[in-house]
């Protein structure tokens, strides 16, 4: 009776200790995401300028959304800019990884060296991308005009300012996966390898299956993150474009911000926000559940 009677109240001790080593995280969830992502449905429902008090005006925002037709081209940009840069980041960093994996003279420099785009800040990268693809002087037209290609309309050009986004995003993405994927990597044991060359797999035939599969949760983790991340993406858009031209690179984030900061129309870009958090929330169930159906086959 006295051991019955005993374990619930330490069990409750040690529920309140872990509780409270947890509450600082705890609060600063509660301060920067649940109340923020809790004004955000608020204000979503109302007209509000940032001044005065908002209206309430229930999902008349939403509604305007649906037949808003740059919040479409937005979107599409979106999209698009997933779409591409994700694949290229991914497979870009596995590549990486499987070479700087070996035995290379230099392999640290040239980890730190791939690496380095991940630390420095969105607005540096932007800078530095912006004076690589300037029309005018830039070292991307400079280089192909050497090649004997002709200029390209970096600024000016949709498609072009929309590719030149996507290769920043790729360039400061790649480190981070070559990271994760090194790590992924080197938790695999040798002696898988030392077994599939005994059982004579070529070097294709292990990558494909052996060292891809294994690599399964690391992929997902890179995949839900850089999708994550590719639908915030901001800084670098403002930097380079400002959105053009002619909102070639308007992205969902950027037409949020130009609408609730730019046009005062707080209330309506609270509503893209919602729509933006139920988008990734989506694609990150959807990758969850699609991982989950991978590990049970």
């Amino acid at each position: 009776m006295v051991i019955v009677g005993r374990r619930p109240a330490r069990h409750r001790g040690e529920a309140l200790a872990g509780l409270a080593l947890a509450s600082p995280a705890l609060l600063v969830f509660t301060v920067f995401m649940f109340v923020p992502l809790g004004m955000t449905a608020y204000y979503s429902l109302t007209r509000y300028t940032g001044f005065g008090e908002p209206r309430f005006q229930g999902l008349d925002n939403f509604g305007q959304i649906g037949s808003d037709p740059l919040f479409w081209r937005a979107l599409v940009n979106t999209g698009v800019f997933t779409v591409i840069s994700v694949p290229l980041s991914v497979l870009g960093g596995l590549g990486l990884a499987l070479l700087l994996n070996r035995h290379l003279p230099g392999r640290g420099l040239l980890r730190a060296l791939f690496y380095v785009p991940v630390v420095i800040s969105a607005v540096s990268a932007g800078i530095i991308a912006r004076w690589i693809f300037n029309e005018n002087f830039g070292v991307a037209n400079r280089l192909l005009t050497g090649l004997g290609l002709p200029e390209v309309g970096w600024q000016t050009d949709g498609p072009a300012a929309l590719a030149s986004v996507i290769a920043v995003q790729v360039w400061t993405s790649l480190g981070f996966a070559m990271v994760v994927y090194l790590a992924g990597l080197q938790g695999i044991g040798a002696e898988v390898y030392e077994a599939a060359v005994l059982d004579g797999a070529s070097r294709w035939r292990m990558l494909r299956s052996i060292t891809w599969p294994l690599l399964g949760p690391t992929s997902f983790f890179i995949v839900v993150y850089m999708v994550i991340t590719s639908f915030q993406v901001f800084d670098i858009v403002v930097i380079m474009t400002g959105g053009g031209p002619q909102n070639a690179t308007t992205f969902l984030v950027n037409y949020a911000y130009d609408a609730g900061f730019e046009q005062r129309r707080q209330g309506y870009a609270a509503a893209l926000g919602a729509v933006l958090f139920v988008i990734v929330m989506a694609l990150t169930l959807l990758q969850w559940r699609a991982g989950r159906r991978r590990d049970v086959a």
